[in-house]
């Protein structure tokens, strides 16, 4: 189908003698934005570096806009969970976004047209105002977003995320989706997330990993029983196919009344 951005088909991958994951086949259309969930060591990572074209796989067929993945990588935008770096090296939040238009220029500085666009993609994600201000100053939520607009200025028509919200509070978690939803009106989003309680109320599709892999549109979701929540809302439990428990606790793991619950 034309709207197919991203398919794998029968993917099976193993770091030496351990398979990751197997057999897997899903596809993700324009417009999406595919929440991926799963238990920690169940492949989540390794998808998005497959997708990336970081990894091969064993067997089986990646394809984005029909092309493999090393060959269109300036169509994707990736997002990493957090950027490791010197805190006492003197970068601003412009330089940080403009080393998005690395790839660009073989040999000389940036142009005006880089910088016009690296404060475009600072407007999109409402911090223009800080673009001057050193990177090592901002709050953890204000660098994931400086981060999504070091993506955006490549134009990618798929962005990539690794758990971008796993080291903020819940106000810059949802702040952070609210935003994502903005963008999935022009970009693809595939997010790898293990907050189901927010995940679940901004995705268009689910897919679980744990091995295998099984994707689902979010309104067939809400009609089944693969998605739980318990504890008044507090909690959201997903059971996957193939024994995957996914459990998001975010909200009632520091609750004593909790701790000796059970889910399923």
């Amino acid at each position: 189908m034309t709207d197919i951005i991203l398919q794998f088909e029968d993917v099976c991958f193993a770091y030496e003698n351990s398979e990751i994951l197997h057999n897997i086949s899903f596809p993700v259309r324009k417009g999406d934005m595919l929440a991926v969930v799963g238990p920690n060591g169940a492949g989540k990572s390794t998808l998005l570096k497959l997708t990336l074209g970081l990894l091969k796989p064993l067997r089986g067929k990646i394809r984005i806009f029909n092309l493999p993945p090393n060959k269109c990588r300036t169509k994707i935008g990736y997002v990493p969970q957090y950027l490791i770096f010197d805190q006492a090296f003197p970068v601003s939040v412009l330089d940080v976004v403009l080393i998005g238009r690395v790839d660009k220029h073989l040999f000389g500085p940036f142009r005006k047209k880089d910088k016009i666009i690296a404060m475009d993609a600072l407007e999109k994600v409402d911090l223009a105002h800080l673009a001057t201000r050193p990177f090592s100053k901002l709050s953890g939520g204000e660098r994931q977003r400086v981060l999504i607009a070091q993506a955006l200025v490549s134009n990618p028509e798929l962005l990539l995320l690794d758990e971008p919200t796993a080291n903020v509070d819940n106000k810059t978690e949802h702040e952070i989706y609210n935003l994502l939803n903005r963008l999935n009106k022009d970009i693809t989003i595939i997010i790898v997330s293990h907050n189901l309680n927010v995940v679940t109320r901004h995705a268009s599709h689910v897919l679980c990993v744990n091995k295998t892999t099984t994707i689902v549109p979010m309104n067939e979701f809400n009609k089944s029983n693969h998605l739980h929540t318990v504890f008044k809302g507090d909690i959201a439990v997903l059971q996957h196919c193939q024994d995957c428990q996914v459990i998001d606790s975010s909200s009632v793991m520091n609750e004593p009344h909790h701790a000796d619950k059970e889910c399923l």
